[in-house]
Formats: C-alpha cells, structure tokens, sequence
C-alpha cells in the first residue's frame, strides 16, 4: 500500500507534537509482532555472513557496504520460501523492519578493524587480545546507539530527513509485503523489475565474470570515457582528469541513491564536487600543496585517496559549522527531551509517543556508564590518558551531529573525515603520542557511525509505524552478532601471519594505511598540515556558517546544502556526478510528464521511490555476489 507522509507544507509549518500525534493516528500499527525470536535470530545470522562480506570489502577497497536491503529481501524470500512449504508462517513487516536493524548493525560495526584497531596494530607491531577487540568493539557501538536517541525527535519526527538508503529499505519492505493488493502487486513488480535489470547490468560490469561466461564483449564498461581517451587526454593544469577522478562512471545504485536524495542536494554535491575537484584540488596541486607518486610510465599519479587527504579540511570544516548551527537553531528539541525526564507520571502524557520511544533516563544514564567503560578500556588496554579519553566523549556529541546529518542527507557516514579531526585535536592535545591519536578518533568515529546506521535504521521504522525502542534493542543484538563472527575471522584470516603482513598486495587495507599515515604526521605537530590546507579549513568553517545561515533565514527554500558542498569533498568526482544524475532524471521526469493518468506518470513519477529501492536492492545483492565470485571462484587466493 501507499506509504503515508506529510506534505513538504506540513513538515516545515506543524509542531512537533502535531506530527507526532498524526504519525500516532495515522502510521502506528499498533503491536503487530515485530521483536521476535525469529526476526532475531534471522537478523543476527544473516548480519554475521553479511559483516563477513563487509570485512572482504572493507580489506580490499577501505570502504563498509550497506547491508539493510540485502538483509531485507534475503528474508522475505527465505520465509515466502518455508511458507510456502509449511515449515513457518510469512515474515510480518515489523519483523522483516526489526530485522534489518539488527543485520545492518552487525554489517557496519565490523569497520574498526579495517582501520583503526588495523592501523594500531601496524604502528605498535602487536596483536591486541581477540577478547579486548571484541570488548572495545561492543563498548563504542553500544554508546553509538545511546547517543543516537537525543537525535531522532529533530532528524526523523520533526524535520522528517530522507536518510536515503532507510528509505529504499522501507520502500523495499512496503512493496514486498502489500504485493497483495492492485497498486502494491505493481510497485512489486517495478521494484522486482528494476532490481533484476540492476543486476544483470552489475553482472555485466564483471570483466571477469563475463570472460568467463565467453561474453566479454558484452561487457559494461565501469568508466565511459575510455574511447575518449584513446583519442586524447583531457588535463586540467596538466593533470590528467582521470587522476581526479572526473569521469562519468556507470554505478547505477549511486544514481539511485540520488533519485532518493532529490534534486537539491544533488545539485548541492555536483557544485560542491565542481569547486574541489575541478578549481581548489588543481591549483593545490599547482602549488605543491597535494605531492602525487612517480609511476613507472613517468606520469605523476595522484588518485582520489591523495587528493581527499588535502581536500577534506575544508569540506569537514565547512559540515562541522553548518551542522552545529542547524543542530543550535532548535534548541527546544533537545530541552524537550531533557524535559521529559523530570516529569512527574501524571503529566507524562504531554508527550503522545512516551510509551513506544526508547524512554530518555536510558540515554542520561547510559552514556555515562558506557562511556565511563570505554574511557577505562582505552586507558588500561590502549594506554589512552584518562583526560584524554574523557575529552572524546563530549567530542563524539558534535562529531555525531555532523555525521548524522550527513547521513540524513545522503546516507553517507563520513566516518574517516570525522576521524581525521579528532586525529588533528588529539595530534595538538598530545603531540607525539600516536596510540592516543589512534584509539580516540577511532572513538569518534565507531560512535559517530553507529549513532546514524541507528537512525538510518529507525527511519523506514517511522515509515511502516513500528516501535523505535526494539529497534534500539535489535541495534544491540546486531552488534553482539557482528563482534563474535567479524572479529575471529579477521584474526584468522588476515592476522595469522602477525601485523607485519596485515597489508599485501591482494588485501591493501587502504584505511588502515590511511589512519596509520595522518596519525604518523599529526603527532609530529600542525606543522605538518599544509598552510594551504588551514586556510582552507578557516573558509570552510565560514562558508557553512554562511550558508546555513541564508538556509534557516529561508526556512530550507535556498537550494544548496553546505552539509552537500563539504560532502563532496570526501567522495570521488565520479560518485558525485552518478548521484547528480539520478536526482536530475527524476527531477526532470517530473515535470515533463505532468499527465498523471499516463502510463509513463505511473511508472516513472509515482513509482520513483520502488524505482530507486529496486535498482539499489539489485545491485548491491549482484555486487556481493560477484565479489564473491571474482575472488573465491574465478580467481581463488
């Protein structure tokens, strides 16, 4: 059935109690099973095969994948399956809903170990103790899914964000259990249709999976300026495009992604991609600011992962301002909810959704505790100073204000950036220490992340009408999962042979590399940092402030985002422009077909979202699967 949901009018103009009250009445399904034993058991099992996946990826590219749509439609089918047959009833929605929280928590926790914990092993040459990584690993994610609640009466009750990807996963679950009825049977089939013509097109982008099938030349190419090139080279300053990775690409799901973003922040991360990528990286270059590698062709190679290392100042700078003043311009959100604390249970009623949200004495009470834990755990383990531990905890509040903001937005974490700016704090605090560099920012940053994937999971929650605290619990039990099947394997895999080859050439571990470079130079002093690079962090800092500022006074009708602008600093030109290109199709479509009663309205236009959740469930399932087989089938270690 159709999703409910408020008009943009409504969302900018009701209170925050009006919407509550109609999400109450006109959303909440009441108690429909949602936490149950097989909605846990399932989302544990599949989120530790999927955290396994996660940790392959993460050794090879640095990056964490997304798992909640996959998780999704790997549990519809599985019960459609043994209904069918007689050996379990369907999946309800809530289920399937608290399930994908609790495979999407054990998927994203495993990212620690692919940078942080990773990278002090490198530095310290030892193996921290399996048990005390699984125990650091559970204290920060947990402490991730106490800070995230403060957020989630502003992001998701009353500023009603997208968060893309929990959007596709609601959009996804929507469609898949009201197939029952006319118009969900059909946004089924768009949704089924589009996720297998995403597949069988990320099939195709497999060389080597085509080559083996003796269909090379059916091939997708990944880049589409290759015949370009074999004309000519196109250069900015005389840096080749391709080293700044300005490329049109064929990553369908990041179109998709921005088809759920809409066209303002696609708009706001094209410009924000043009400014870096094109003008500011450049000239740094020019300047010496950015130092490419000399390459065995005698071509200066630079790539996205050099570039970002200078670039990402002022992107992160220009994100913390603009998130701090949105966050500070609704004050009353946050002394709500301290409010509700010291209520007295008569007057309890004032809050309509009190007897279904996480009650407000967890998080007062558990961020105290968890973070008491995790400041001792990193000064008995990691010979992290007390004050300095304690210092990261107030720190984790803004660094989780950006982050999740980002997520809203995006569905983009930017977890390493976030962590490059402790790494910086720490790097003055205690110059020289690089433990206390490590292990804080990886504080941040593990905290940071799991607060957004809360509420990225808590976002098609709110949509179906389900119980936003045993999403809470189900977050916790994703973690436990995560923790006791990622952490054993990393050890067995890629530790057996000590940390001196934890980095090979078939697993780079790219962050790691990365955490382990800045925390090197950090700890010699800012000296370090370009002076280029601190100018442009100053600017930044102003420009969100700025922008931000003529969003509030234009109550969101300014059209580019800072949190966009400084986004695009931190991902390549080419997933820029993919995201830009899938929020303009369907902007365009739009307004070009304005008959509604046209098959071409119903398809594209009113089906948008089932459209972009499909193509992103297909091609994130065929992308796990032809990982799976370029590296276990087709070319074995």
């Amino acid at each position: 059935m159709a999703l409910k949901q408020l008009t943009p009018e409504q969302i900018r103009t009701w209170t925050l109690e009006q919407k509550d009250r109609w999400w109450l009445e006109n959303v909440w399904r009441g108690d429909m099973p949602q936490l149950t034993w097989r909605s846990a058991l399932t989302g544990m099992g599949l989120g530790g095969l999927l955290s396994l996946t996660n940790l392959y990826v993460g050794a090879k590219t640095g990056w964490t994948l997304g798992v909640g749509i996959t998780s999704v439609i790997l549990a519809f089918a599985l019960f459609k399956v043994m209904a069918r047959v007689g050996l379990a009833r369907e999946f309800t929605i809530l289920e399937n809903n608290c399930m994908q929280s609790i495979a999407t928590a054990a998927g994203y926790m495993t990212a620690p170990l692919i940078s942080s914990l990773a990278a002090y092993m490198m530095v310290t040459n030892a193996v921290i103790p399996m048990g005390v990584t699984i125990t650091w690993m559970i204290a920060v994610s947990v402490l991730g899914v106490l800070f995230a609640f403060p957020l989630k009466k502003r992001f998701i009750n009353d500023e009603q964000h997208p968060f893309p990807e929990g959007r596709a996963a609601g959009i996804v679950m929507d469609a898949l259990h009201s197939s029952g009825a006319q118009e969900g049977l059909f946004k089924a089939k768009v949704l089924v249709t589009a996720g297998g013509l995403s597949a069988l097109a990320k099939l195709m982008q497999s060389h080597a999976v085509m080559e083996k099938l003796r269909l090379g030349w059916l091939t997708i190419p990944e880049y589409l300026d290759g015949w370009l090139y074999r004309l000519t080279t196109l250069q900015i300053r005389g840096v080749d495009l391709r080293e700044l990775t300005v490329r049109p690409d064929t990553d369908f799901v990041m179109m998709a992604a921005g088809g759920l973003m809409g066209i303002r922040v696609g708009v706001s991360i094209l410009v924000g991609a043009i400014l870096n990528y094109l003008i500011l990286v450049p000239w740094a270059i020019s300047i010496g600011a950015i130092e490419g590698r000399p390459g065995a062709d005698g071509v200066v190679h630079y790539g996205f992962r050099t570039i970002t290392a200078w670039a990402l100042w002022g992107g992160v700078a220009m994100m913390t301002t603009a998130s701090l003043l949105a966050f500070f311009a609704k004050p009353q959100l946050l002394v709500s909810a301290f409010r509700g604390l010291f209520r007295r249970s008569g007057s309890a009623q004032s809050d309509v959704l009190a007897h279904i949200e996480l009650p407000m004495r967890v998080f007062v009470l558990g961020i105290p505790l968890a973070g008491f834990a995790v400041v001792w755990i990193g000064h008995a383990w990691f010979d992290v100073k007390w004050w300095l531990g304690a210092l990261a905890i107030p720190l984790v509040f803004v660094f989780t204000l950006i982050a999740v903001n980002s997520t809203a937005l995006t569905s983009i974490t930017p977890t390493g950036a976030m962590g490059k700016l402790t790494q910086l704090t720490y790097g003055l605090l205690d110059p020289g220490n690089i433990k206390s560099n490590l292990m804080t920012a990886g504080i941040t940053a593990e905290v940071a992340s799991n607060a957004s994937n809360l509420l990225m999971d808590i976002k098609p929650g709110y949509m179906l009408g389900a119980k936003p605290r045993q999403q809470a619990i189900g977050h916790v039990l994703g973690i436990l999962a995560g923790a006791l099947v990622s952490v054993p394997v990393f050890y067995w895999v890629f530790l057996r042979g000590g940390p001196s080859e934890l980095v090979q050439e078939q697993y780079p571990m790219p962050a790691a590399t990365i955490w382990k470079a800045v925390a090197e130079a950090l700890t010699q002093g800012l000296s370090q940092l370009p002076v280029s690079a601190r100018w442009a962090a100053l600017v930044g800092g102003v420009l969100g402030l700025v922008l931000e500022g003529v969003r509030l006074i234009t109550k969101g009708r300014f059209w580019l985002s800072p949190v966009g602008l400084g986004l695009a600093t931190v991902i390549p030109f080419n997933t820029c422009l993919a995201m830009f290109l899938g929020a303009f199709v369907f902007w365009l479509a739009e307004r070009w077909i304005r008959r509604e009663t046209s098959p071409a309205h119903r398809l594209i236009v009113q089906n948008q979202e089932p459209i972009c959740g499909g193509v992103i469930a297909g091609g994130a399932l065929m992308g796990i699967a032809v990982i799976l087989l370029e590296n276990f089938v087709l070319n074995p270690r």
